[in-house]
């Protein structure tokens, strides 16, 4: 009579079966492990694109403002203040550029998501982080900066610190460039880092180029 009165109790309401009675399925244990372990790398690749592109937009664009400048005016105060403005508004601008891109990402993933019943499915779907991504982007941004603005301000010989600026940019965007594509499963990291480090030197030669004419100083 107890267990018949038992088996009436769970099948009228199954939420109040103990635990003990409960059966666990070792496939829905590892499926939930594995849909945890999916977010966790989703997410972590989000905010690791944002800051390896700021840091890459970061060093390329502050070198070739310094680079600009430096060609136009041989003091080291003009240049190192010249950078330091672009560092930071590069990295307000990066960060109000992610935070929109993804926030307009987030809300089309979320209307696609609730047209199609995925909240109801019980499937844990990992929506990007606005937040997250224009942090990234900002410190990843000035992180990028720092490397040519540091030759850029100690060095006082104008041509030492050109000649400087550019080797230490070279090698971090070779870097950048090999890390990129090595934590985004490329075959081939080196192939990555030379286009990188060849697109970064035409960036340089350019500004460096058209700025030149404005060079009062050497005209004289």
């Amino acid at each position: 009579m107890a267990s018949q009165t038992l088996q009436q109790i769970c099948c009228e309401q199954p939420n109040m079966v103990p635990n003990n009675l409960k059966t666990n399925d070792p496939k829905s244990t590892q499926a939930t492990s594995t849909n945890d372990e999916v977010e966790v790398v989703v997410e972590r690749a989000q905010w690791l694109r944002a800051a390896v592109l700021g840091a890459n937009d970061g060093l390329l664009s502050t070198t070739s403002l310094l680079l600009g400048v430096g060609a136009a005016k041989t003091d080291r105060w003009s240049m190192s203040l010249a950078g330091l403005a672009g560092a930071l508004a590069g990295s307000c601008s990066m960060a109000v550029g992610e935070f929109v891109s993804v926030s307009t990402q987030r809300d089309i993933e979320e209307k696609l998501i609730v047209s199609g019943g995925g909240e109801e499915s019980g499937v844990s779907i990992v929506l990007p982080n606005p937040h997250k991504a224009a942090a990234a982007s900002a410190l990843a941004f000035l992180s990028g900066s720092v490397v040519p603005l540091i030759p850029a301000a100690l060095i006082g010989d104008h041509v030492t610190s050109v000649v400087v600026i550019v080797a230490v940019a070279t090698l971090a965007l070779a870097m950048f460039g090999w890390g990129g594509a090595r934590f985004g499963g490329s075959s081939r990291p080196k192939v990555s880092a030379v286009r990188v480090v060849v697109g970064g030197w035409l960036a340089m030669a350019v500004t460096y180029g058209l700025l030149k004419p404005f060079d009062r100083h050497h005209g004289h």
